[in-house]
């Protein structure tokens, strides 16, 4: 079929060159060679005409199948008629009839004024399209020259005479069946100013003035269309759509337009196959090999009924039936589909934009009372005629091959697409554009400038013998009015307001696809009855069609590479993140004092947590802490009790006490940090832990300064240090290094005290109640001064860890700190590694293991002489050396 491409392109630009070139000339110039051709109604091409004031062209394409040509290039190809004649086509013309002898008979729209047709079949080929024009245009007397035509028209619209000469021509055309025919008669006959009024082009192309300033049209942009079907697919959510389309501009533009559309939406074609009318099997079957394969369960298809037919074929015999398709108006209403025993199989369920159908009041009547014997010289309704009734009329080809018509024929009865008028679609659009040319004409003739120029109305009137196309393509383009049926009707440049029917293939019970209205278009205002629908998996449950599941909430949409957006995987949200709708993008953070739930679908609010004593760990932790009073309690009663004793008195029983006494509060401060902190807690715990430890080092430190002095004194000399060491000065200096670390606790807790506050930095749905401490500088102090005595008391009793005596303390004291600070030391990474309450349970376990190293390096080996060995409990044996 590329040579009917060919053919139908090629003459366009040749001929529109012509026109240009020749009107360039001059109108009247002699230049124009004369041509002797054939009337058009002699060279084999049947028309329908009848005269009046004004006559208006029409172009349809009745005959389908063309004539055969020999394009041998040695004669002239004789202008065979084309045969097969449509009925649906018979319809649109008998429309524009019906209209044109409605106005004729109305009292209000042009009154004394006939409107007359010539009428051509176009054969569907554009130069046959091309050849009636000119012969419109031209004037009935010319027909296959364009120079001839063009002189014609020169005569009839002549400026220089004024008056309209030869045969009467068409200052207006009904017709372009197709876009691409369209295209070309508006080319063709732009120069000339003749109006095209088209019925069913519908390329947004066609909107362009620039290109197309004479043609107008009451069938939409096919953009609409496009973006109604857009609508669709996103409201339905489907998102993995496969697309079947005409390899040429109505099917691409439609491609590249839903794109567009879908874009942002997340609509994805999983394929896109094209069709080719010369190629149509083989295109077919790899077209259905793609959707038989493909996981899209939607398909779109935008192409001619005839290539509909042909795929679903293929479809058939693969036996795809589980797809839905979306249907383009060019198929979604054709009873040949509907009526093709495949589409049964394949297309129930089908969901399709059509051309808004609207009654016609009379013209069912109107075409059931057409009869050959009312109109003998109407050679399109003979040959229906003889089709319909299978006999042949008088005087006719067929009368020698069918039985003679009896007569009592009539349409009354018969049941076909020509007298269905049940949903009139192209046949309305036809029935407007009549309307249309009707009222330009009116306004023409109306003279609407006579009133305001009083005395020149001869100027600015026209009469019907006197209109020129221009004057009527002037006013063509203010047409503004409301139809036989209510509705306003005006054109935007050379388009009409967008409407367009939903259309929905349901199953009757007999297993037959019958058209459903389901919704309407208006614009870009789409309405659908979604309850109504029958889905192609015969249930009201709205097919699917992803490439990949929409994400559940609490997970989060992760595209994969080099895929469509719509091909992806659902991760969950992490910890403290949620995403609460059904195929989020990315999932958002809970607020601080919120966290995730365990579906990562909301936020909850957090949970304080905290070391209490009723759970395992706070348990143990009471327990060794209350097991370390209770020790120390009974070394400071077996002290006590052999207070008299050398082994106690030797190692200065006043401090002993007290050591005994500190390492018992460092026990119990312990336990003010197990519980719910408070504000009273939180300052306490810290007060009673610092103090209490720097009491016991303090302890330690006196002791070891005393046992060095002792041994110091010892030497000549120096009888007068031991002086600086008696009970009270080792008294006072514990109370002086106390009383620093009480100032240094009163300072801090009563600036910037540390408070209960919940950690909210630590990720998890429970967070961890503790005492933050506002300054850093008040906390660092109260360890450094415990650090500080710590390490002078390690020192000292690293100097006198040798000196001669049988039991020398500072052996003990040695060791003892060894523990403390490697227990201390320990504490800084454990602490600062460990989340929540565990950091809590860190430091307690850290007070505990240091007050329980002093004690037992300290009191464990004294206790052990008093209670087991009481024999080295003597004077003489600690005095030995």
């Amino acid at each position: 079929m590329s040579w009917f491409l060919w053919l139908g392109s090629a003459p366009s630009l040749l001929l529109v060159g012509l026109v240009g070139r020749e009107l360039g000339l001059g109108v009247g110039s002699q230049v124009v060679q004369a041509v002797t051709c054939s009337r058009w109604e002699t060279s084999g091409v049947t028309g329908l005409f009848q005269d009046g004031d004004v006559v208006i062209g029409g172009l349809f394409s009745l005959f389908y199948k063309p004539p055969a040509m020999d394009h041998d290039f040695t004669q002239l190809p004789p202008y065979k008629p084309c045969t097969r004649l449509q009925g649906l086509p018979l319809q649109y013309i008998y429309a524009m009839v019906f209209a044109l002898e409605e106005i004729n008979e109305s009292g209000t729209l042009l009154p004394g004024v006939k409107l007359g047709y010539h009428i051509h079949d176009s054969c569907g080929l554009s130069f046959w399209a091309l050849q009636a024009a000119l012969s419109l245009v031209g004037g009935k007397g010319s027909s296959c020259s364009l120079s001839a035509a063009i002189t014609n028209y020169s005569a009839a619209y002549g400026e220089e005479s004024g008056e309209r000469t030869g045969d009467q021509s068409v200052p207006l055309i009904i017709g372009g069946d197709s876009s691409n025919a369209a295209q070309i008669l508006s080319r063709l006959l732009g120069p000339l100013s003749v109006p095209l009024i088209s019925y069913t082009a519908s390329c947004p192309c066609l909107s362009d003035r620039s290109q197309f300033p004479n043609f107008f049209r009451t069938m939409p942009s096919d953009i609409y269309q496009v973006r109604a079907i857009a609508q669709l697919a996103i409201s339905l959510n489907w998102t993995w759509i496969g697309a079947v389309v005409a390899k040429n501009s109505y099917g691409l533009m439609a491609i590249k337009i839903f794109q567009e559309e879908t874009r942002g939406a997340g609509v994805c074609l999983a394929f896109v196959e094209t069709l080719r009318r010369e190629n149509i099997v083989s295109d077919a079957t790899h077209a259905a090999l793609a959707i038989q394969a493909s996981t899209a369960k939607v398909i779109l298809i935008f192409t001619w009924y005839t290539d509909v037919r042909e795929l679903f074929q293929q479809l058939d015999a693969r036996n795809v039936t589980d797809r839905q398709f979306l249907a383009s108006e060019a198929w979604s209403t054709s009873g040949d589909l509907l009526q093709h025993p495949s589409s049964s199989k394949v297309a129930s369920g089908v969901l399709g934009v059509a051309i808004r159908s609207s009654a016609i009041p009379g013209f069912e009547k109107y075409l059931r009372n057409l009869s050959p014997s009312h109109r003998p010289n109407d050679k399109f309704l003979r040959e229906f005629w003889e089709n319909v009734f299978l006999c042949g009329l008088k005087d006719s080809a067929a009368a020698n091959r069918l039985p003679p018509c009896s007569g009592t024929e009539s349409l009354q009865t018969v049941h076909n697409l020509f007298t269905d008028t049940s949903q009139l679609r192209v046949t309305y659009n036809v029935y407007l554009a009549v309307y249309a040319a009707a009222h330009a004409l009116h306004r023409l003739l109306s003279c609407p400038d006579s009133k305001s120029l009083p005395g020149n109305s001869s100027s600015t009137c026209s009469v019907p013998k006197h209109i020129k196309p221009m004057e009527v393509l002037q006013h063509l383009m203010k047409v503004n009015f409301t139809t036989p049926q209510g509705e306003m009707f005006y054109f935007d440049g050379a388009d009409v307001p967008a409407k367009y029917d939903l259309v929905n293939w349901q199953k009757t019970l007999g297993g037959k696809l019958k058209l459903v209205l389901i919704g309407r278009v208006d614009g870009y205002d789409l309405q659908m009855n979604e309850s109504a629908i029958q889905w192609s998996t015969g249930s009201n449950q709205v097919p699917v069609s992803v490439c990949s599941e929409r994400c559940r909430p609490g997970t989060r949409v992760a595209t994969r590479k080099g895929e469509p957006v719509c091909c992806f995987d659902c991760l969950p949200c992490t910890e403290g993140e949620i995403s609460n709708t059904t195929g989020s993008p990315h999932c958002e953070p809970c607020p601080p004092e919120f966290w995730s739930n365990s579906d990562r679908t909301a936020c909850v609010p957090r949970q304080l947590d905290f070391l209490s004593f009723n759970e395992t760990l706070g348990i143990t932790l009471t327990t060794v802490a209350v097991f370390g009073v209770t020790v120390t309690t009974a070394v400071f009663v077996v002290f006590l009790y052999y207070r008299q004793t050398p082994m106690v008195r030797a190692n200065n029983s006043e401090l002993s006490f007290l050591l005994l006494l500190s390492l018992k509060l460092c026990f119990l401060c312990s336990l003010v940090f197990i519980g719910r902190p408070s504000v009273w807690s939180c300052r306490f715990q810290q007060a009673a832990f610092g103090i209490s430890f720097v009491l016991c080092v303090s302890c330690l430190q006196v002791k070891t300064m005393v046992v060095l002095a002792a041994f110091r004194s010892a030497r000549p000399g120096a009888e007068a240090l031991m002086k600086w060491f008696g009970p009270g000065q080792q008294r006072g200096s514990v109370c002086f290094f106390t009383s620093i670390q009480v100032l240094i606790c009163v300072i801090w807790l009563s600036i910037s005290p540390p408070v209960p506050q919940p950690d909210l930095d630590v990720p998890g749905l429970k967070v961890t109640l503790r005492c933050a401490m506002a300054s850093v500088v008040g906390f660092s102090l109260v360890l450094g001064y415990i650090g500080l005595l710590a390490c002078t008391s390690l020192l000292l009793a690293f100097l006198a860890r040798k000196l001669p005596d049988n039991f020398n303390e500072a052996k003990l004291i040695t060791f003892s700190m060894l523990i403390f600070c490697a227990v201390w030391v320990a504490f800084v990474p454990a602490y600062v590694s460990s989340p929540g309450k565990y950091a809590v349970a860190v430091e307690i376990f850290a007070i505990i293991a240091s007050s329980y190293g002093l004690l037992f390096c300290i009191f464990a080996p004294k206790c052990f002489i008093i209670l087991l060995r009481p024999e080295k409990n003597t004077k003489k044996y600690l005095m030995a050396r």
